[in-house]
């Protein structure tokens, strides 16, 4: 049942990361860093691409994949087209890698202590799902903050 739930979650939020990058106006916006704003809406958008494939994709689908976390939040100027593609690609692999979890799967203890204590891989998803909805708030922000500077 955990899974349909999260298969759902991760589906709706990932379509909304999607539309959120799709809204920007311009190519440059997607990139602005200025003020107190430390990383642009491009780059949280890499940051969840690199995350997701890494702890969902490569670890609990087997999808091949080098994660480089520095270069999610120095990348600059990548069309938008290309980090939409990048997005499509990621939520087609998140997606096929969630349908096939088992409750069991989900129920045993994640084998990565990547929060510094043991959970399980149900709880590592549940956090790796707010992870994506809190970026993607940021980004929303960053979008609409910055929309009428470019």
């Amino acid at each position: 049942m955990l899974s349909q739930t999260l298969y759902k979650l991760f589906q709706r939020d990932l379509n909304t990361l999607y539309r959120e990058i799709e809204s920007y106006q311009s190519e440059s916006s997607l990139w602005i860093i200025k003020g107190g704003i430390n990383n642009s809406g491009g780059n949280l958008a890499l940051h969840i691409i690199g995350n997701l494939r890494t702890y969902v994709g490569k670890n609990l689908g087997n999808v091949d994949y080098v994660r480089n976390r520095e270069a999610e939040f120095s990348a600059k100027n990548i069309p938008k087209q290309t980090v939409l593609t990048m997005i499509r690609e990621m939520t087609d692999i998140i997606l096929t890698t969630l349908s096939q979890l088992s409750e069991e799967r989900l129920a045993k203890i994640h084998e990565e202590e990547v929060l510094s204590y043991e959970m399980t891989t149900e709880y590592f998803l549940v956090h790796l799902h707010g992870h994506l909805t809190y970026h993607t708030g940021q980004i929303n922000y960053h979008r609409r903050l910055f929309y009428s500077q470019n």
